[in-house]
């Protein structure tokens, strides 16, 4: 039986490129390459198109892939010669120009396969705010919020913030992920500083109010019947759960399954298949939730595209249900081709 492609799409453009690389490296080595061919391409920083690796057995632990410190510009290609009839893409970029709906757009229109959600779930779930009014319309619980969008009144962004929430307040740029350019202010100035820090990354910027809280996530897998994990705790060594706690100090260890009420577990998997199908969602999706002292529960994420290094929560989710990473992989490039083959279907 002949093998399948998986086109592994790695780096891009955003600020999460570094994150990109760790997981793509994890994804490559954990293929069954007794039913897959691994063929990788970077997008670098400028957004140029670099043909990489190609893998037919599982590469040893030294191998590495290109990056943008290592980029061979003579590989470029022009993003279409990307294509190969009966491939599926894996994307596994993060942020801006990757998670957004934008390379899903273009894998589309190059009539792709891929992994993951679609144009417009991965872009209503890549920005804060957007899935803060989807989800309030079905009643899943969230934070206090308030929100500023760059060249608004940002004093009256600020008495808002001050009358209606109490600090800690965190500041988050509302299309970045992997905790990149978000703070935790104890007091106005802080604010001040951490709005001037997250419009670095975005125009729209998403204020919340901070809780004592567990931080327990729930992993989403299927298309139109959509499965849920039980529930995994991070449990954090430091105080704030940075990009440096999270991907360069490894800071953290995780809880799998979480040590909660089952009820608890049952409520935050409800609210995590909700949510999903509210996006829109299809392939994959992590949701991150905060559970407080006094059992309340709030859902703080939907992530599209979660880590797949391997220190990350979503394939260590499915293994504790007894779906390993290797299987899991392959599920979701089934999941991929469903949803290709559906959408075509539509096209009458």
């Amino acid at each position: 039986m002949s093998k399948q492609t998986i086109i592994l799409l790695y780096g891009g453009r955003s600020a999460e490129r570094e994150v990109s690389v760790l997981t793509a490296e994890s994804v490559m080595r954990a293929v069954n390459y007794d039913q897959f061919v691994v063929k990788t391409y970077f997008i670098t920083q400028a957004g140029d198109f670099i043909q990489t690796q190609e893998f037919t057995s599982t590469p040893g632990q030294d191998e590495k892939l290109m990056t943008n410190n290592t980029v061979d510009a003579s590989r470029q290609i022009k993003p279409s010669d990307i294509y190969e009839a009966g491939a599926v893409v894996f994307p596994v970029l993060h942020g801006p120009m990757g998670e957004d709906g934008s390379i899903q757009g273009f894998l589309e229109t190059l009539r792709l396969p891929y992994v993951g959600t679609n144009v417009l779930s991965s872009s209503a779930a890549m920005d804060k705010i957007v899935t803060k009014h989807i989800l309030s319309s079905v009643g899943v619980p969230q934070v206090a919020y308030t929100v500023y969008v760059e060249g608004g009144d940002l004093e009256a962004t600020i008495a808002e913030t001050m009358a209606n929430l109490t600090f800690p307040i965190f500041v988050k740029p509302a299309n970045m992920g992997s905790s990149v350019g978000i703070s935790k202010a104890e007091n106005e100035a802080e604010l001040r500083a951490a709005i001037d820090l997250a419009l670095q990354y975005d125009s729209r910027i998403l204020i919340e109010q901070g809780v004592v809280a567990r931080e327990i996530e729930v992993g989403l897998l299927g298309n139109s019947d959509v499965k849920t994990t039980e529930a995994g705790e991070v449990v954090k060594d430091v105080a704030f759960y940075d990009y440096q706690a999270k991907y360069i100090d490894n800071k953290i260890t995780m809880a799998i399954p979480a040590d909660i009420p089952a009820s608890i577990m049952d409520q935050m998997r409800q609210y995590a298949a909700t949510a999903f199908k509210a996006l829109g969602g299809c392939g994959l999706s992590r949701c991150d939730f905060f559970l407080t002292e006094d059992g309340s529960i709030y859902l703080n994420e939907l992530n599209t595209m979660p880590g797949f290094t391997q220190w990350s929560m979503y394939p260590l989710l499915w293994d504790n249900m007894g779906l390993a990473y290797p299987d899991l992989i392959a599920e979701l490039v089934r999941l991929g081709q469903e949803k290709f083959d559906e959408r075509e279907r539509h096209l009458i």
